[in-house]
Parts: structure tokens; sequence; C-alpha cells
């Protein structure tokens, strides 16, 4: 009994950045999930707005972009019940990306497993990857799966 609600408490975070390589990411995290009787979390983190003179302008814009973000992660929500027929885990934070996602990593005992998706192309595996992998990589805490960005859907589905 013990092993099936490890498996049922297994959560795949996925970071929603805007990204063309993020589908690939919560596709992969989305059959895992529902192959492992695990669950999907979606982080999106907004960056800080810049100055502003007026600080209603700021706090007006700073709305804004959350909303955005909402209805981004919606959207993906959606997505994400389609697959797994479960609801995710929403979390919008406002930050440093990297800095947010290992504090949430700290913070939320319940993940497992953050999944990324490699950019495509010669130009590395993107931002992101390169940072947790090098100088950031003693403070995950948790396993990362790296999916290769070009990977099509029958590829995904065999993997998984």
């Amino acid at each position: 009994m013990p092993e099936a609600e490890a498996r049922r408490n297994r959560v795949f975070l996925v970071v929603v950045d805007d990204s063309a390589e993020r589908a690939v990411a919560l596709k992969y995290a989305c059959l895992r999930a529902k192959k492992s009787g695990g669950r999907v979390a979606l982080l999106r983190v907004l960056e800080p707005a810049g100055q502003t003179e007026w600080a209603g302008v700021g706090a007006l814009l700073a709305q804004e972009r959350r909303e955005q973000a909402e209805q981004l992660l919606s959207g993906l929500a959606a997505q994400v019940n389609e697959i797994t027929g479960g609801v995710p885990l929403l979390i919008i934070r406002e930050g440093d990306p990297r800095e947010e996602l290992l504090k949430l990593l700290a913070e939320e005992k319940t993940i497992s497993i953050l999944v990324l998706a490699a950019a495509p192309g010669n130009g590395g595996p993107g931002p992101l990857i390169a940072a947790l992998t090098g100088r950031y990589a003693t403070r995950m805490r948790v396993p990362m799966t790296i999916v290769p960005a070009g990977l099509s859907a029958e590829e995904l589905d065999r993997v998984t």
C-alpha cells in the first residue's frame, strides 16, 4: 500500500516559460503522470516589472501580467486534464526564474521530478537547464528529466 501511495503522490513539475520546447516537456510530464498515477504541477515565474514613475501604473502592469499568466496556466491545465484525467497544481511566482524554481523545490516536498525540454539546435540546452546542471546543480533536491525538444508524439509515447 505505501508504494501505491508514493506513486499517487508523485508530482511532475513543468516550468511554463515562453519557449517552443515547453510543449514537449508538458506532454512528457503528462504521459508520465498518467502512466504512473502521479500529478502534474505547472510553474509560471513572472519577472518583476521595471521601475515606473507612478506606482499605480506599476501595479496595473503587474496585475495585467498576473492575469495573462493565469489565462496561460488555465489553458495548459485543460491540456493536462485531457491527457491525465487530473487537475494540475498551478503555481505563479514573481522573481528570477531560477531562484523561484529552486525555492519552490525546497519548499514543496511533494514535487518528485522536474521535467524540462532541451532547446533544439546547436545553441545548447537552454539557459535554465545549463544553470541547473552547472552552477545551481548542488541546490537541486529532485531528479531532473531533460526531454529532447524534437521528439514526436509517437516517440514521446514510446519513451514514457
